[in-house]
């Protein structure tokens, strides 16, 4: 199954993994877990037969759907519809949750109405600490019927959007894919668009055409997103905000920290330094299904 452009850049130590099993006859509404597993990881693409949500503590999960990027900082979930092929890359020090939720009116805990689908496609959710309390509560074994049922109500009453989604549109055109590919192996590329078009043996305009039908931004708009992109991964594993500046080839960390803020509304600091929603609490682990 093939999920877009190329692939992100791997870390040597990177493992990766095919999905785990999906116990598709479970019959509560939402069934969550969780692992630790310390070490870079990727997924190969796959898909569920419910829908998934997924979040992390202490890192970053990024998770590749077709054309699309999107980054899960702390803070943050995923939501991804049932039969969604997507892969999916873990950061070492993350702790990994997800929740399954029933998609169609299967035996279950609560009727079937309880059960929407919350959102169509590929979705950032705000993982407030109701939210995250609500599923590790889930999450216990000995929670059943009318004390789950109520619990899941709930989640559905407060699963929300979040107001910024993190989801890097790749081109996806053979014009400029050459670029893409090269930026995300090197985000502090600097090359600009005359030197891109030299290097393509096309124009300039041609090359800024291609990103604005493509992905709905300019070259330039469109890098600076790439950057913020991988700086949520560096600042969510504890990498200083002057070190990642220089990585991203910004010249100056003020530079880096007004670009950050323009595209997502806080500061690096805020990212490196979330505030745990949620006390510790555990949960049945599993191989995760990302």
């Amino acid at each position: 199954m093939e999920i877009g452009l190329g692939t992100w850049r791997r870390e040597p130590s990177t493992v990766v993994r095919q999905a785990g099993p999906e116990d598709v006859h479970a019959k509560s509404v939402i069934v969550a877990e969780s692992e630790v597993t310390g070490v870079p990881t990727e997924w190969a693409p796959h898909s569920h037969a419910r829908h998934e949500l997924v979040w992390v503590r202490g890192g970053t999960l990024t998770s590749r759907v077709g054309n699309r990027i999107y980054t899960v900082p702390a803070g943050f979930g995923l939501w991804m519809p049932a039969g969604t092929v997507h892969g999916g890359r873990l950061t070492a020090k993350a702790d990994f949750f997800d929740a399954f939720f029933t998609k169609a009116p299967e035996p279950t805990t609560v009727a079937p109405e309880r059960t929407p689908v919350a959102f169509d496609r590929p979705t950032l959710v705000a993982m407030t600490p109701l939210l995250e309390s609500l599923l590790l509560r889930l999450a216990r074994k000995d929670l059943e019927g009318d004390a789950r049922a109520r619990t899941e109500a709930v989640v559905f009453d407060v699963l929300e959007p979040a107001e910024r989604q993190y989801a890097l549109e790749l081109p996806g055109d053979p014009r400029i894919d050459a670029i893409a590919e090269a930026l995300l192996a090197n985000p502090a590329d600097d090359r600009g668009l005359q030197e891109w078009a030299a290097a393509l043996g096309v124009s300039d305009r041609t090359i800024t055409r291609a990103f604005r039908g493509a992905t709905g931004l300019s070259f330039a708009q469109w890098r600076q997103a790439l950057r913020v992109h991988q700086a949520l991964v560096l600042l969510s594993e504890g990498a200083d905000v002057r070190g990642v500046s220089e990585w991203l080839g910004y010249a100056q960390p003020s530079t880096f920290i007004a670009a950050f803020r323009r595209v997502m509304k806080v500061t690096p600091g805020n990212v490196r330094n979330p505030v745990s929603p949620v006390p510790d609490a555990g949960l049945p682990t599993r191989g995760p299904v990302a």
